[in-house]
């Protein structure tokens, strides 16, 4: 996808920082002075999804990370964000189903495999929670992730099992 031009650019920028300092509403006047053929590049889907998210719009963030996932099929995020929206709005199974096919693209990706361990957790599958933590250990500072899965509401029921590993 060619880059934004100038304008655009300035554009999303200031949504990112209206975004950044807890204003939707510009944000979301921002994006909307973007020229209307650059709404679908990847960066605006990005921050789209963001704003979204911020106020919990999370059909509309499903539908904003399928759409980004098929802009930018090798792109991680979209995949992420995609799934995401999913668990948010509870259908644990799809965000697996989007997820899984996905994971022989991004091998070395952490979150792919410990967002897994939250949907499985989330369906009551500890088994295959645990299994897909440990995946996320081996490829980050597993500190870092253990830390940030014990402050993890979505992993609460693995908490001592975590600690432990």
């Amino acid at each position: 996808m060619k880059p934004l031009c100038h304008l655009d650019l300035h554009h999303l920028r200031e949504a990112e920082g209206w975004l950044m300092l807890g204003n939707v509403r510009e944000a979301n006047e921002a994006l909307e002075r973007l020229t209307p053929s650059n709404r679908q590049h990847p960066d605006v889907l990005h921050l789209e999804w963001h704003v979204c998210a911020h106020e919990k719009r999370w059909a509309e963030c499903a539908e904003i990370g399928r759409t980004l996932c098929e802009a930018q099929p090798e792109g991680v995020q979209g995949w992420i964000n995609y799934a995401n929206a999913l668990f948010y709005l509870k259908r644990y199974q799809e965000a697996i189903d989007v997820t899984l096919p996905v994971l022989e693209r991004f091998p070395k990706n952490t979150y792919l495999r410990y967002n897994l361990a939250c949907y499985e957790c989330q369906q009551g599958h500890h088994a295959e929670a645990i299994s897909w933590f440990r995946k996320a250990l081996e490829l980050d500072d597993p500190r870092e992730i253990r830390k940030m899965a014990l402050a993890d509401p979505d992993l609460a029921p693995l908490w001592d099992k975590i600690k432990a590993l």
